[in-house]
């Protein structure tokens, strides 16, 4: 079983580090593992429009290495996540074969809304580590059905939970803490 010692968290293209569902996530892991909230290269230089996805994931598995060092683990023991398009980009990059303990994917956008013949899923089949996938019940970029079909192709461990009544961005306080606890109880069950 893995051990996880460290968690990298990145926000959606359009936001930042600062989202709340991403500190949230922060300050009830603190003291637990070691937290990095993570903003892409985009969002640091002042852009908020994202280059393409996997232009993101090579440049964020170029940076991997020297974030473990500062975290104080081995990169193989830093769990990567975010929340819909962070968690795809840290999808990618571990299919491209950067190393993680794991996958926590927030919101994970399986397709653009009302668009479910356009999938991002093609590098599901190369995922080889554990996954929690949370999502709302009524998120319009993934339902529960889509996400169980789809995440079938992942050769790790999958973990599926959603949360009765949210949609993409669990706005409320109830739907934040939900994610928070699904992601608390995945990482002690990893060993994290």
């Amino acid at each position: 079983m893995t051990t996880v010692e460290a968690l990298l968290l990145t926000p959606g293209a359009g936001g930042g580090a600062d989202h709340r569902t991403l500190v949230a996530i922060e300050a009830a892991l603190d003291g637990r593992i070691a937290v990095r909230r993570h903003d892409f290269a985009y969002r640091r230089a002042g852009r908020r429009a994202p280059p393409r996805a996997p232009a993101v994931a090579a440049e964020l598995a170029a940076e991997l290495p020297r974030i473990a060092a500062e975290l104080g683990v081995p990169p193989g023991r830093l769990a990567l996540g975010g929340r819909s398009f962070g968690g795809r980009v840290c999808s990618m990059a571990v299919a491209d074969g950067a190393p993680a303990g794991g996958l926590v994917l927030l919101s994970y956008p399986l397709h653009p809304p009302d668009r479910p013949e356009r999938l991002r899923t093609g590098h599901f089949d190369r995922i080889d580590v554990p996954c929690l996938f949370v999502s709302g019940a009524r998120d319009p970029f993934a339902s529960p059905e889509e996400l169980r079909e789809h995440t079938a192709a992942i050769a790790g461990a999958v973990t599926l939970r959603f949360i009765d009544g949210a949609r993409h961005d669990p706005s409320s306080i109830a739907a934040r803490g939900a994610v928070v606890e699904c992601v608390r109880e995945w990482l002690d069950d990893l060993g994290g």
